[in-house]
């Protein structure tokens, strides 16, 4: 199994905030922009406001999931910042992996 590739510097962040394109759902804001290299990257971004630091990560965790599950669909050479809002702790992770799925059409990044 191919180990996914992160967006740790707060550099790449800013970068993605600033000249990326952006899409919002009920759980879940999406910016993405073409990278220089091969493999596509993710970076996930959770705030103090969705709860305690078990809560973030549980959210982390499964935002991680939904990206390695749909991997495949996704189109080579780009950066990804997933987003998680406060409804994503209600919502779970069917309400986060369909806004993922439809955000990710919306913006161009699925494979036709």
């Amino acid at each position: 199994m191919k180990k996914t590739v992160t967006i740790k510097s707060n550099r790449d962040f800013q970068r993605l905030y600033r000249r990326g394109k952006s899409a919002a759902a009920g759980t879940l804001v999406i910016y993405w922009q073409k990278n220089r290299q091969g493999d596509s990257r993710l970076g996930i971004t959770t705030g103090t406001k969705l709860g305690k630091a078990v809560v973030r990560n549980r959210v982390r965790r499964q935002i991680r999931e939904i990206y390695r599950l749909n991997r495949e669909q996704l189109l080579p050479g780009r950066d990804i910042i997933v987003v998680a809002r406060v409804r994503a702790v209600s919502g779970g992770y069917h309400a986060m992996e369909k806004d993922y799925l439809r955000l990710c059409k919306k913006l161009g990044l699925l494979r036709t």
